[in-house]
């Protein structure tokens, strides 16, 4: 038995000059980007020496290759660093051990090569050189798997602040984002983007709108939805940079929201989603909230307000937080699926149902109802986006119905449901009758006496006409719920806030 501190031990695998390199070209072919494997190298040595060929750790747990009987103590000797290196020779074997070093926890495991003829200089040569390519395989390995668990943590951790300020917790939210981000909500409002491409280059996507607003916006990939990536901003150029990123990729959509307080996040969401839907439409494949007419935007602000406070006062008795949470909840709850909310929220769908069964309760509402729906969703942005000192009080306790009855509101009404009618298919009396049963095509079949799939096409077909989208629940399809209740075409929502007679059906519905 031999033993060496291999103060000549060689840290790369080229052999200049050697008589065969041949065996120095397969072992850099291990080496490529399609060919690194611990076990593949462990068997292509074995074949290429001749040899039994096994790597296992201090503890003597095999990593690759068959396990072979080893003197003990030569193998403490070289995992605890005595001896870089040994050979021992008996029992017809001629064997070589070499230290290896092995990514944490384990500290060092050993390469043992026997084979029944001894060592040449070639033999030994491979059997060396290949000990230090593991060693580099296991290094590069080990960097990659510690960039990416940072990566994860990093994605984890927006999007944990993402969901901090979709339940309202700004303080919360900023507290874990000044870290590793100081400066990134020190803001009182930003804007909402949401950029949509395919679920395959969606990781490549949010590297490159990281890189786009120059790593001072919160990027995070969407938990709902796998096509999605969610930017929230404070500054005011970051549109024109994602508008810009999405001109040079293919396939690639954006929308956007009106600027909102951090409070507001999760309203802020529902509006960039809302103008994605439009944005599919448009020949440069972006859009913003803002940019199109909105029926609350034609009410009376005032009256807003007060007819908001009155149907949100049942939720006045809980506590801040509380509150704050089911409102945020519901208000996404009612713009996708509870599935979807819940992956936005971090916590479980049956959570979701719960808190908006509650404030359903509260607010003696049913939520299957479109109309409610649309009501309630109208009352929830409504607080959003208005605060307690733009606007003068109503002098009048409002009701809905006088907020439905405005000129503009009718006009802007009318002129939207008219886009249907150059359909010869009768879309307006599909989706009267869709919007009527809930939703529900089935139910919508059998009041117009056609099949289910004839609803569906019918409700599919409307949408790029009215630039909406329909089948999915959201801020789209709520808009043209009101535009029926302002036209007189669908009854007004019975909510407890609204106990009054409700009017006369507009003489011009559709």
């Amino acid at each position: 038995m031999t033993g060496r501190d291999d103060e000549h031990r060689h840290t790369g695998v080229t052999v200049p000059g050697h008589a065969d390199s041949t065996w120095a070209r397969e072992l850099l072919d291990h080496l490529r980007p399609t060919g690194r494997d611990v076990t593949r190298i462990v068997d292509w040595l074995g074949t290429t020496v001749d040899a039994a060929v096994s790597l296992r750790d201090q503890n003597g747990t095999p990593l690759a290759g068959a396990p072979t009987p080893l003197d003990e103590g030569l193998v403490t000797d070289i995992v605890t660093g005595r001896l870089a290196s040994a050979s021992w020779e008996g029992d017809g074997r001629h064997v070589r051990m070499i230290r290896v070093e092995l990514p944490p926890p384990a500290a060092a495991g050993v390469l043992a090569v026997a084979r029944t003829a001894p060592f040449d200089r070639r033999a030994a040569d491979i059997v060396t050189h290949t000990a230090a390519a593991l060693e580099l395989l296991l290094r590069a390995q080990r960097t990659a798997a510690t960039g990416h668990r940072l990566a994860r943590a990093t994605s984890d951790l927006r999007l944990a602040i993402l969901q901090l300020l979709m339940v309202e917790d700004t303080s919360a939210a900023r507290r874990v984002a000044a870290g590793l981000w100081p400066g990134l909500l020190d803001t009182d409002t930003a804007c909402v983007y949401v950029v949509e491409t395919s679920p395959a280059d969606r990781d490549r996507l949010a590297e490159a709108c990281i890189e786009a607003t120059r790593e001072q916006s919160l990027v995070v990939r969407c938990p709902a939805v796998d096509a999605h990536v969610i930017v929230l901003t404070p500054r005011d150029t970051a549109g024109a940079d994602l508008r810009a990123l999405c001109n040079r990729r293919r396939g690639t959509f954006l929308g956007g929201s009106a600027r909102q307080s951090l409070a507001h996040t999760a309203a802020a969401y529902g509006q960039a989603v809302s103008a994605l839907a439009v944005a599919r439409f448009r020949p440069d494949k972006t859009a913003v909230y803002a940019e199109r007419t909105h029926p609350e935007r034609l009410m009376d602000p005032a009256a807003l307000r007060a007819w908001t406070t009155r149907l949100l006062r049942p939720l006045d008795t809980l506590a801040h937080h509380t509150r704050a949470e089911l409102l945020a909840t519901t208000r996404l709850g009612l713009e996708f699926t509870a599935v979807s909310a819940a992956k936005v929220l971090g916590v479980s769908r049956n959570t979701v149902r719960a808190r908006m069964e509650r404030v359903e309760n509260l607010l003696g509402a049913d939520f299957s109802d479109l109309a409610v729906r649309a009501a309630v969703h109208l009352a929830l942005n409504t607080e959003a986006c208005l605060t307690d000192d733009r606007h003068p009080a109503a002098t009048a306790p409002a009701r809905l119905v006088d907020l439905l009855t405005g000129p503009a509101l009718r006009t802007w009404a009318h002129d939207l449901l008219a886009r249907l009618d150059a359909d010869g298919r009768d879309l307006r009396k599909t989706l009267r009758a869709w919007i009527a049963a809930g939703g529900n095509a089935e139910r919508a079949a059998q009041l117009l006496g056609v099949h289910a799939q004839t609803v569906r096409e019918h409700v599919r077909g409307a949408e790029p006409v009215l630039e909406r989208r329909l089948l999915a629940a959201g801020s789209d399809l709520y808009e043209v719920v009101l535009a029926h209740l302002v036209t007189g075409a669908l009854g007004p929502p019975g909510l407890h806030a609204d106990p009054h007679p409700s009017p006369r059906p507009d003489p011009h519905q559709a």
